[in-house]
């Protein structure tokens, strides 16, 4: 009977979505390679990558510093960063914290040698910032504004959603360059959010964080994911304590129940959370966390999000309006009538990315391999112009739409995220559990599998060209388990070759193909595909539709709103592929279109979603 009752405790605690529950590791846990174990080698990934390192050396350290001196009756003649690193700016600082993060990134991976200078001498500068500020508190905003928020829960913007990029750069540079300055400037503002949040009442707390939901100009960033993070580093549990204050159980409730709470939440906003959930779960244990995580997940992509995966669009209009109308989410399965200019905010495709390879180190599920995928050449990529590396803000699919790309000097979200997200390109590629290897993308690369003594080289001009093929380097002979990514839109004339020979084996989409084998020197696995046209529709029109061929989101160059006439099979029939690269023709109602990744779309008036009509 004692053991009966502990079972329907942790089951009504499950029911009822109480935290607390734990669980031991999951068998299917599988664990990403650190950045400085996996390069890209030369391809347009590459190049990608290249523009955005040439971006990071381009910025000035001393007019990233500027705010910071400023604000601590320091002397600065530097002249200020513009956008919303403004002197005027609430968010003064953010782009700052974000810059730390993807120089950390590179020094990892390339051992720049540059920006390690450059970040150790920007933290030297920091600490000094910090010490005339009383020792703790650091930034580039005044410490009143926090009091402001105390007060009034608004009329500010967003000191904790800076405060949290700040905190973040910081432990980044520690974690990944072992700067012990670094470490003890977040430790000491750890300490002084715990200072200010121990003054007040629980009731105060939830007004300055509720408030985001209705105003996200007070939104708190990802102050429990760096929480999180910083615990995962120092074990205090102070830390532990800390970030539960930030984990808002009106949010993760529901989550956790299942209940989809999603319409008019700036999304954002949100999403930042839910990877602060997941990082409470791995810290914890607890399946409440990982609960809430999961079920947003699959009320996100399966019921808000667009074709490439992104999901940010127009407030509904039950909704309480505010001045940024175009960064929440909807209605659910409810996406046609939303195809604005600003759909796609790029801050939150970042962050989807991030959960959905979080997820998947939990589970080694393959719709969240599918879903990276998609997002990573259909959601990310297409973010930034592919002659001088700038970002965008908004990723619209509508037509005609052009990407506005944010100018030199403006400094928002969306370029802080963007940095980052083109310093980690690298990641995700591969992932590892005792002797198995998983190969998730097709992205030429080299991994260092250090600890099993193997190096793996892919080679592949993916997706322009169907097929990658993998090189395995070791010593002496290896035992290992390889299993390699077969996505959704993977046919079964799907070819498997090693060292050259035909291997015949059952070929099932949505799935691995796993090969166990002692494997020497220079075996060779190649893997081949056979992309076919797709069509997607919106689940509240199936007249608007959207092309894919294989993995590649397909945009069109038009001037005019897309409207496509004929069937179905009438459209996809006449699409004509074009001799070199993923350039497309289709002649259709009297215009002829040229269809190409949005990728690869920089100036072109394009559209990605067409309404079709059956009419001639």
């Amino acid at each position: 009977m004692l053991l009966l009752g502990v079972s329907l405790l942790l089951l009504r605690s499950i029911v009822d979505g109480q935290p607390g529950v734990k669980q031991t590791a999951s068998s299917h846990r599988v664990y990403p390679f650190n950045n400085g174990e996996v390069i890209l080698l030369n391809s347009w990934i590459k190049i990608r990558e290249s523009l955005n390192i040439n971006y990071l050396h381009s910025l000035d350290a001393d007019r990233l510093l500027h705010n910071f001196r400023i604000n601590a009756g320091l002397v600065s003649n530097e002249v200020p960063l513009e956008g919303w690193e403004s002197p005027q700016v609430g968010l003064r600082g953010h782009f700052t914290g974000h810059y730390l993060s993807a120089c950390a990134t590179v020094i990892q991976q390339y051992k720049d040698t540059v920006l390690r200078q450059r970040i150790a001498y920007m933290v030297d500068e920091l600490s000094l910032c910090q010490q005339h500020l009383g020792g703790k508190y650091l930034s580039a905003f005044p410490e009143n504004d926090f009091s402001t928020l105390e007060k009034k829960y608004g009329e500010v913007w967003a000191p904790y959603y800076t405060y949290h990029k700040i905190m973040q750069g910081l432990l980044d540079v520690y974690t990944t360059t072992g700067n012990k300055t670094a470490y003890q400037l977040v430790l000491n503002m750890g300490s002084y959010v715990q200072d200010r949040m121990a003054k007040l009442p629980e009731a105060e707390i939830e007004k300055i964080l509720f408030s985001a939901a209705a105003n996200p100009s007070n939104e708190a960033g990802g102050m429990n994911e760096v929480l999180e993070n910083l615990f995962a580093v120092s074990k205090n549990p102070a830390h532990l304590k800390l970030a539960a204050v930030f984990h808002r159980k009106w949010f993760s409730q529901p989550l956790a129940n299942g209940k989809d709470i999603l319409s008019g939440l700036h999304s954002n906003t949100h999403i930042i959370l839910v990877n602060g959930f997941a990082k409470r779960y791995e810290n914890t244990g607890d399946v409440y966390y990982r609960r809430a995580a999961m079920n947003f997940w699959n009320m996100l992509v399966y019921h808000h999000s667009y074709v490439n995966g992104f999901s940010s669009g127009p407030r509904p209009v039950a909704a309480t309006p505010t001045s940024r109308t175009a960064e929440h989410w909807g209605v659910a399965d409810h996406l046609a009538a939303t195809l604005s200019g600003q759909t796609g905010e790029s801050c939150v495709s970042h962050n989807t990315e991030k959960l959905t390879a979080t997820l998947f180190g939990w589970t080694a599920a393959p719709k969240y391999a599918d879903a990276y995928m998609n997002m990573f050449y259909n959601a990310i990529l297409p973010i930034q112009n592919k002659e001088d590396g700038r970002n965008v803000y908004h990723l619209p699919l509508g037509s005609p739409q052009k990407k506005e790309f944010l100018k030199e000097n403006d400094f928002r979200c969306c370029n802080g995220t963007g940095i980052e997200a083109f310093g980690r390109l690298n990641e995700n590629i591969y992932f590892q559990k005792d002797d198995s290897l998983w190969v998730n993308m097709f992205i030429p690369s080299q991994l260092n599998w250090s600890k099993r003594g193997i190096q793996i080289e892919q080679a592949t001009n993916f997706p322009e060209k169907p097929a990658t093929r993998l090189i395995v380097k070791t010593q002496s002979s290896k035992s290992f388990v390889l299993k390699l990514f077969i996505p959704s839109w993977a046919g079964s004339k799907t070819r498997l070759h090693i060292n050259g020979k035909r291997v015949t084996i059952p070929i099932k989409p949505h799935s691995y193909l796993t090969i166990s084998r002692e494997w020497k020197s220079n075996d060779t696995v190649e893997l081949d595909f056979l992309f076919d046209i797709s069509l997607k529709t919106m689940p509240d029109n199936k007249q608007v539709i959207s092309l894919m061929y294989g993995p590649v989101l397909l945009a069109f160059e038009t001037e005019k709103e897309l409207v496509l006439k004929g069937t179905i099979d009438e459209i996809l029939k006449g699409i004509k592929k074009q001799p070199g690269g993923l350039k497309f023709l289709l002649h259709n109602g009297g215009i002829k279109y040229t269809l190409l990744p949005l990728y690869q779309v920089s100036e072109e008036s394009y559209g990605v979603y067409a309404t079709l009509r059956n009419e001639y």
